[in-house]
């Protein structure tokens, strides 16, 4: 886990040094390369001699190689090496010549034109064993762990830079305790939590969480997925997590962040490769290895995940991963702490209040939220102000929270008037029905897939929802449904996607929440197990004469909506028809224009 730097690799020396080996041998015999000389019989020579074609009668002997010039032609000859040239032609041919004598080259030099092949392949076995060397030397660091060391001098991440959360900073502060002061508990015989499991949904905060406790007890912090554990080849998973234990425990007091350990730590058994696959070994090494740490090693597990539901029992049980910490989404005076500590790094206006876009975000994560202000901060830079603006924000929270506008997507007239009476129709019901949350904006702009949106925006972060609330909901996501009928006299795909929703939720109320007069029955297991993971499919647990009361319970609760909404359709025609004219108009309307037809 110690990040160790490495040598460069010093391939390119050797492949320098071969090229100027190749290079230097190329120079050397590079007028035999280009122009290679034509060798004949010693006769020929002599013919040459005696016509006088030789240039200017020289002739070159170097050893027993005699060389001379024809015209544009190069030739070579060899003589008897016992012999001279002298001796070997007669005294007349001998005198037409101008006989140049070459030294031979020395001992050295020809030793070291005829070791070039020799050292080239020498250079070409020493890289092959190098590269063979290389690969040996990844392969034998495949079964290390890939945690990573962060850095403490760069940035030190503390609670203070976590907002919200407060319950779960209050749990982790007993970790924090442990790792500066152990003797503290040890002497009472307090043993601390080996593991403590962040839940929660993503974006929540879970790995800033335990960055700030390895930061607040100024630790070493050691962080890894659970996935790159998990390798196609047997035991490689099982070996990093004995590699990652062993420097854990060298670097003692420290915390080990396993991010997303539902990728190695699902339940056993359950997998396409049987009870014996590479992911249940890696799982059973990490059992092991948390139930095997010695006493006062001051190591602690942090792990993290969005699906505690598929973990394996045996990771959850007293002695691993013994405390669970959940991490929900933040509500309103959380959200708004969140956006005061993500504003400290922007350039805000004075006019922005924090305070309402927190009530404008419910169900919005910490990621969100940073998502949002720094959507302001592109807006306001498009548009080369100085600093973010109340205006910046709100575009950003309808950018992140309905998608981006499509405003080249073109409509025909036809088309928009059916989307505005569609999206009436919806504020209107869910106006005018008890319990359902106020209309924030009304918009024909396409966003996404839909062509329009309705957005309602709750008053208060809700956590109960009744019977009324429920049906309430099923009148307003007809409202489009019924309104595109009573105008136009036919309805068009734009419902589809309200008729799903409406659809599931009542199939909930009937088979979930025992909202019926089937009783307080739940109907269906979820938690069925598959072959991977769990919650992937729903079991029939019920006859089919069940099915038939279950289907026409749902019919009777999307009948009446449908009735009651028609009904207020029908006697707020007028009201639907201005403003309806009006969002053809505008093509958004807010919250405090669209109250002024109510009055």
């Amino acid at each position: 886990m110690k990040i160790v730097s490495k040598p460069p690799k010093r391939h390119s020396f050797f492949i320098f040094l071969l090229l100027a080996l190749i290079v230097s041998s190329l120079l050397y015999n590079s007028d035999q390369i280009l122009d290679p000389p034509k060798k004949v019989a010693f006769s020929e020579f002599r013919i040459d001699l005696n016509e006088g074609n030789i240039d200017s009668n020289a002739v070159n002997i170097k050893g027993n190689k005699l060389s001379y010039q024809v015209g544009d032609e190069m030739k070579f000859s060899y003589k008897e090496s016992a012999s001279s040239l002298s001796d070997m032609l007669p005294e007349n041919e001998y005198a037409l010549i101008n006989v140049d004598v070459v030294p031979e080259s020395s001992f050295w030099s020809s030793l070291a034109v005829s070791a070039l092949p020799a050292i080239f392949i020498l250079l070409v076995i020493m890289y092959m064993f190098r590269s063979a060397q290389s690969s040996n030397n990844q392969a034998m660091s495949f079964g290390k762990n890939r945690a990573k060391l962060h850095d403490k001098s760069k940035s030190r991440t503390d609670f203070s830079k976590v907002a919200g959360a407060e319950e779960a900073k209050e749990e982790l502060q007993e970790i924090v305790e442990f790792l500066k002061k152990p003797s503290k508990f040890q002497k009472l015989g307090a043993v601390i939590p080996k593991g403590v499991l962040l839940v929660g949904p993503p974006g929540t905060g879970k790995t800033l969480l335990a960055r700030a406790v390895a930061g607040e007890a100024n630790v070493p912090f050691f962080s890894v997925s659970g996935s790159e554990f998990v390798e196609m080849f047997v035991g490689v998973g099982a070996s990093r997590v004995r590699d990652m234990f062993k420097t854990a425990k060298k670097a003692a007091p420290c915390i080990v962040f396993i991010d997303e350990i539902d990728a190695v730590g699902r339940k056993r058994g359950a997998g396409l490769g049987g009870g014996h696959d590479e992911r249940e070994q890696t799982l059973n090494q990490i059992l092991t290895e948390m139930d095997g740490f010695e006493t006062g090693t001051n190591v602690i597990v942090v792990a993290a995940t969005n699906r505690p539901d598929v973990l394996d029992p045996a990771l959850l049980r007293p002695g691993r991963f013994d405390r669970r910490v959940v991490v929900d989404k933040p509500d309103i005076n959380d959200r708004e702490a969140i956006l005061k500590v993500h504003a400290k790094t922007k350039s805000m206006s004075k006019t922005v209040k924090l305070r309402d876009i927190a009530r404008k975000t419910p169900g919005f994560t910490g990621a969100d939220l940073q998502n949002v202000l720094n959507e302001a901060a592109l807006f306001a830079a498009r548009r080369n102000a100085k600093s973010v603006v109340q205006d910046d924000i709100n575009h950003a929270v309808e950018k992140v929270a309905l998608g981006p506008e499509k405003k080249s997507r073109v409509l025909s007239e036809k088309e928009r008037k059916i989307t505005s009476y569609h999206e009436v129709g919806h504020a209107v019901v869910g106006h005018l029905m008890p319990e359902c949350d106020p209309v924030h904006k009304i918009s024909i702009i396409s966003r996404g897939h839909a062509l329009g949106v309705t957005w309602y925006l709750p008053e208060v972060d809700r956590h109960l929802y009744s019977y009324t609330k429920f049906k309430s909901e099923l009148c307003a996501m007809l409202g489009g449904y019924v309104a595109e009928k009573v105008f136009f006299g036919e309805v068009t795909t734009g419902p589809s996607s309200d008729l799903e929703r409406a659809t599931n939720m009542a199939r909930s109320m009937v088979t979930e929440y025992g909202m019926s007069d089937l009783g307080p029955i739940t109907f269906g297991e979820k938690n069925h197990e598959v072959f991977i993971g769990r919650d992937l499919g729903h079991t029939k647990n019920y006859s089919d004469q069940m099915a038939y009361e279950i289907d026409s319970r749902i019919k009777a609760l999307l009948d009446e909506a449908l009735k009651t909404t028609t009904e207020l359709v029908k006697q707020n025609k007028k009201t639907m028809s201005k403003i309806a004219e009006d969002l053809l108009t505008k093509e958004n309307i807010s919250r405090e224009e669209f109250l002024t037809f109510f009055k």
